[in-house]
């Protein structure tokens, strides 16, 4: 099991790994998956973008924010084989901190979801599936050997994404 940390990403081709990350109330979880060359990652950014003076700290921190950090996902991803074209990206996380919305003074978790649909739609790329928004936290697995995505919340876990065949997703 590879547990990605706030602020870490993690990629892989090893065929019998699982990636997974705890905690994601505000913070997003982000997968990448090429079914055809079986190389996936996920990362966890925990804000939108580095704030004023901050800019030092996207580049040796990338993981923390959503651009930088799902640009490091992703071109791990490409360097261990994956191609862009073949890339299904998920994401979960991006709750409100409070549990009453007006409550969440700063309002991260919408602001990372916002921030990551501008990032996706600059690259040219799509979420297949999410599940974001709400007040409940949540822990986010990647199986490698089949490229499913599970959310687990509430004490349940359900599918995100299906696992894919050889010749695409399922």
């Amino acid at each position: 099991m590879n547990v990605v940390g706030i602020g870490e990403w993690k990629a892989t081709s090893q065929a019998d790994a699982q990636i997974i990350t705890h905690a994601l109330g505000s913070c997003l979880g982000i997968t990448a998956y090429d079914f055809v060359a079986r190389v996936g990652g996920m990362v966890h950014v925990m804000l939108p973008q580095p704030g004023v003076g901050a800019a030092e700290d996207a580049i040796s921190h990338p993981g923390k924010y959503v651009g930088p950090g799902l640009e490091a996902l992703l071109g791990e991803c490409l360097r261990l084989g994956a191609k862009k074209e073949h890339l299904v990206l998920t994401a979960a996380g991006g709750a409100a901190i409070q549990s009453v919305e007006a409550e969440d003074y700063f309002q991260i978790g919408k602001r990372n979801i916002a921030q990551l649909r501008k990032v996706l739609w600059a690259s040219g790329l799509l979420l297949k599936a999410q599940d974001v928004g709400g007040s409940i936290p949540r822990t986010l697995v990647l199986d490698m050997s089949t490229g499913e995505v599970t959310v687990k919340s509430g004490g349940q876990d359900r599918p995100l994404l299906k696992g894919v065949a050889p010749g695409g997703p399922l």
